[in-house]
């Protein structure tokens, strides 16, 4: 191996050393700076080191029977080396001192390699590219028809996660009676499959006179009040059902002053509460309505501390319902792990809200799977009482397939 060291008084001006003599594919091995240390700097001067070899190597070049002289910029670039570095080689950059490779063109390759053992070094290099193209083509990406893989890339826009998308489009693919080439088909089909992967549990069943308790719980800022203040607009002025409103949200007076609002012009009467006891109290003396709301406040869904207070004040209230709000613009991963820490709570389904907000509504599919939970209500705006519609399973999988916009009207027999 032709290696080859330069010296230079800064590191810029060793680099032009290596392309001049070298050309601007080099392999630089290693930099240094000389005479380190504040004396050897005072009484030397600064100076730097650089060790390089061609590339590639002499011996890669005469085995193609190509001149194994250093070649100007333009016939080097015009060089297909035997094996490019490898993405991991590069993110490890350059050593200290030297330049990224996010320079000029003719810029030098700084890769990190042992120059007593390069020919193994290079033997690995090549093995891991091979691995690499393995695993590519073992995709299952890689395995689908033309038409399908047009419905990969839409999934992929509805942030459906790639393993996942494949798992769908391979139930797709395996239906005999399905032509691959029909896309008008194959979409409907696969409109079937993500409705099955979704539940729901249809609207609060508010019975006359039976003081049914429902509460919502989820983390701050995911629209639980304004939620809240759309069901109640809507089973008192639409179904004309005798609601009232229970909240503990006393750490925001913002929101209590909120909902205060909305329940004065809907004509509803409203209880504010802070203690396990005054709730237990609150709804001893609504046990006559038809329907009993309770909002509680935003939660981070890591605090255990306050996840621990919601359920000892939920206790007292022995709600019938836990619906569990959650913003549909947060992350799938975000969604889960809500999931997970509210499930003390007694969560029994799921309202999604900010569809408009959302850019892809794939990750649904993957919480629906993940929590087993129903959907119960959908929301797709800030309007009381409108943008919120009950949640169903063909209407939700067109919507997440952008095949249908979001709906927020009210069913008629919500109530019932």
């Amino acid at each position: 191996m032709d290696i080859k060291t330069f010296r230079a008084k800064t590191m810029p001006q060793a680099l032009d050393l290596v392309r001049r003599e070298l050309g601007p594919e080099a392999m630089v091995l290693h930099t240094r700076e000389l005479h380190g240390g504040l004396l050897g700097r005072m009484f030397r001067g600064r100076s730097y080191e650089i060790a390089a070899t061609p590339y590639p190597p002499p011996a890669n070049r005469a085995a193609r029977g190509e001149n194994s002289e250093p070649r100007g910029r333009e016939s080097v670039q015009q060089q297909t080396p035997a094996i490019q570095p490898t993405p991991a080689l590069a993110r490890e950059g350059p050593a200290r001192g030297a330049r990224s490779l996010e320079g000029p063109p003719t810029q030098p390759r700084f890769v990190h390699i042992d120059p007593s053992n390069i020919d193994a070094q290079i033997a690995e290099l090549q093995s891991l590219v091979e691995q690499l193209r393995a695993r590519t083509a073992e995709s299952p990406s890689h395995n689908l028809p033309p038409a399908l893989q047009n419905l990969l890339n839409e999934l992929g826009e509805a942030e459906f996660e790639e393993p996942f998308a494949c798992e769908l489009l391979d139930r797709v693919r395996r239906d005999p009676a399905l032509d691959p080439r029909d896309l008008r088909a194959v979409r409907a089909r696969l409109v079937q499959e993500i409705e099955n992967e979704l539940t729901v549990s249809g609207p609060i069943r508010a019975a006359t006179g039976a003081g049914r308790i429902v509460a919502l719980v989820g983390p701050t800022g995911v629209g639980k009040t304004t939620t809240i203040a759309k069901l109640a607009a809507n089973y008192r002025l639409r179904d004309n059902r005798r609601v009232g409103l229970i909240t503990v949200d006393t750490y925001r007076i913002a929101a209590v002053e909120q909902l205060r609002t909305y329940a004065e012009i809907i004509d509803l009467p409203m209880e504010v509460v802070s203690t396990p006891r005054e709730v237990r109290e609150a709804v001893e003396r609504m046990r006559d309505y038809d329907l009993i709301l309770m909002d509680t406040a935003g939660r981070s869904p890591r605090d255990e501390v306050r996840i621990r207070e919601l359920r000892t004040m939920l206790a007292e209230a022995r709600p019938d319902e836990v619906h569990l709000v959650l913003s549909s613009a947060a992350s799938s991963r975000g969604l889960t792990a809500a999931v997970d820490n509210f499930a003390p709570a007694g969560v029994t389904s799921l309202i999604i809200t900010k569809l408009d907000e959302a850019t892809g509504l794939g990750g649904l599919v993957t919480l629906a799977r993940h929590s087993r939970l129903p959907l119960s209500y959908l929301t797709n705006g800030q309007n009381v009482p409108d943008d919120i519609t009950v949640a169903e399973r063909r209407q939700l999988a067109r919507m997440i397939l952008g095949l249908e916009a979001t709906s927020g009207q009210w069913p008629a027999d919500s109530g019932q």
